[in-house]
């Protein structure tokens, strides 16, 4: 059956010498493949180029029964970008959050909210004119909301230690090992105030910024099954340094 869609691209894969796998988190269906043929010539109705890291394309496929591999038939850009494939930060930005979605987001159901805050995230990146350091660190705290990882901040006090294994602040020092001594945890706290306005009235160090991301990714890691080390994360770290 065919049905048209609107989705933010994840991954892209060669398949073979004509086709590409795209996984592709859609607005009505979740996460789902999609088979992508190498277009031959300029008429091509689909192009490998729409689907480029986070790019967000509106397409027709066909979900055919009794398989996970859906061809598409059209697609075409349902949000050109302006900056975000231009900069290089943002376009680093970008290659991190997308292979963090293509590890983190199983969810095969149509979720609205999700995905309304993934379209939003995007689309303010793209249109950022300065300001952006700490883009990726508010977009993994708020994405937590999502996956029912969001931390407890009502036990905050100054001096608390962060349970990273239950997700909350403790005066008490775990007996576990997977926590936050108070200055880091203080950092996560005031992490969790921030959002995309008002990110940059926060001041943060290079430093900072880096531990907080192998802090996110971390707890990440611990949260999740099966989740890997992300290859663009020193790619990050690097290029923000």
């Amino acid at each position: 059956m065919l049905q048209k869609t609107v989705g933010i691209v994840l991954h892209s894969l060669k398949y073979n010498d004509t086709s590409n796998i795209v996984d592709i988190y859609t607005q009505h269906t979740g996460r789902a493949s999609f088979l992508v043929k190498i277009p031959r010539s300029r008429k091509s109705t689909v192009k490998s180029v729409l689907f480029q890291p986070l790019a967000m394309v509106e397409f027709e496929a066909d979900y055919r029964p009794n398989t996970n591999l859906y061809p598409v038939k059209e697609a075409k850009s349902w949000y050109p970008f302006y900056t975000l494939p231009y900069d290089p930060y943002k376009s680093a930005i970008a290659m991190f959050l997308a292979e963090f979605l293509y590890r983190a987001l199983r969810e095969e159901a149509e979720n609205r909210p999700l995905f309304a805050y993934l379209e939003h995230s995007i689309r303010w990146l793209d249109r950022c004119a300065q300001g952006l350091a700490n883009f990726h660190l508010v977009f993994l705290m708020r994405f937590s909301r999502f996956l029912g990882l969001y931390p407890n901040t009502e036990d905050y006090d100054e001096g608390c230690f962060f349970d990273l294994l239950n997700a909350c602040f403790t005066p008490i020092q775990p007996s576990h090992g997977a926590f936050l001594k108070p200055d880091e945890a203080s950092r996560i706290n005031i992490l969790m105030r921030m959002n995309y306005e008002t990110m940059h009235l926060f001041g943060m160090s290079r430093a900072e910024r880096t531990r907080c991301l192998t802090i996110m990714n971390d707890y990440y890691r611990l949260h999740l099954p099966d989740f890997p080390a992300l290859k663009s994360l020193d790619v990050l770290k690097e290029l923000f340094d």
